[in-house]
């Protein structure tokens, strides 16, 4: 490691783990570490208090960081201080997370953002295909997350929290999340082997999960096929709505769910073509992100870059 070079501690925090690397101003990852937060939220004194205590330790394995992003799963406030509903970790809602680092640590610079706009950020910033500097991005895993990148910046709304997809309401009136979020997903997968129970092969009698779901698709499961398949049609329906009131042409797929993006793809760029008009779809580009599973990692060490 380059003594000289300065460095940057990207921080993921997730229900069960928090993903930590230590990023070059290059993107590169130098050291990368995964903990389990089970003591952190089976602590008395509480997570806030266990994660800002903690973070101590951590910084002591890196003296030369002076500037640290976090990424966090859920609404924080406009001035990105305050984490106000964090549904994996309610012990954070109404906690001003910067001020409590700040307090301890007060020569080190801290960044917050929602894990999805940290992403988003990411990929701008460190992305391999050299992304424009207005996107949409949308994030696909255990929720559906988004964030939008306007003139290399996140798009905050009036209160700091625009573009959560996920809450979006969709079919039924069912929030896009609870319909293709994870346990979405799953439950489509339970339908469709009951439905067709024929063509279900290597997904009968298995413990599902979206790792099983892109497996047997790309071994050409004709049940895996057809889950992606309107998978494709909820989101492309939801992409619909969001590119009218947008009007952005560049979309880009991160998450764990994207790694049946090319299964999905072809029922998600026909339905979003069917009910577009010309004017939005003849520069439309949908594409998956370049990050994959740095995505959390390095999202956050580029909040780095932001300014006080």
């Amino acid at each position: 490691m380059d003594k000289g070079e300065q460095h940057f501690l990207g921080v993921d925090v997730g229900g069960t783990h928090l993903k930590i690397g230590l990023v070059s101003k290059k993107g590169e990852i130098i050291s990368f570490e995964k903990i389990d937060t089970a003591p952190y939220r089976d602590d008395k004194a509480g997570f806030s208090n266990r994660f800002t205590e903690g973070m101590g330790s951590i910084l002591a394995k890196y003296p030369e960081v002076k500037k640290v992003g976090i990424g966090l799963p859920g609404l924080i406030s406009k001035n990105r201080t305050t984490t106000l509903e964090i549904p994996a970790i309610p012990d954070l809602n109404g906690f001003n997370l910067k001020g409590a680092l700040k307090e301890k640590y007060p020569n080190i610079s801290f960044y917050l953002e929602n894990d999805a706009a940290a992403a988003a950020i990411g990929e701008y910033r460190f992305g391999k295909n050299n992304p424009p500097d207005d996107f949409l991005f949308i994030t696909m895993g255990t929720g559906i997350g988004s964030a939008l990148v306007l003139d290399g910046e996140i798009f905050k709304g009036a209160r700091g929290n625009a573009l959560e997809m996920g809450h979006m309401l969709s079919r039924g009136n069912e929030g896009l999340e609870k319909l293709i979020g994870r346990n979405g997903i799953l439950r489509i997968m339970e339908r469709f082997i009951q439905g067709y129970p024929r063509l279900a092969g290597d997904l009968r009698d298995k413990e599902l999960g979206t790792h099983l779901l892109v497996d047997t698709a790309k071994a050409g499961n004709e049940v895996s096929l057809m889950v992606f398949e309107e998978v494709g049609r909820i989101l492309g329906e939801a992409i619909v709505s969001t590119i009218r009131v947008l009007d952005v042409t560049n979309v880009y797929f991160g998450g764990g769910i994207s790694a049946g993006l090319e299964f999905m793809m072809p029922s998600l760029d026909k339905t979003v073509r069917q009910y577009l008009t010309p004017y939005y779809v003849e520069d439309l580009n949908l594409m998956k992100a370049t990050l994959e599973n740095n995505a959390g990692t390095l999202g956050a060490a580029a909040l780095c870059f932001m300014e006080d």
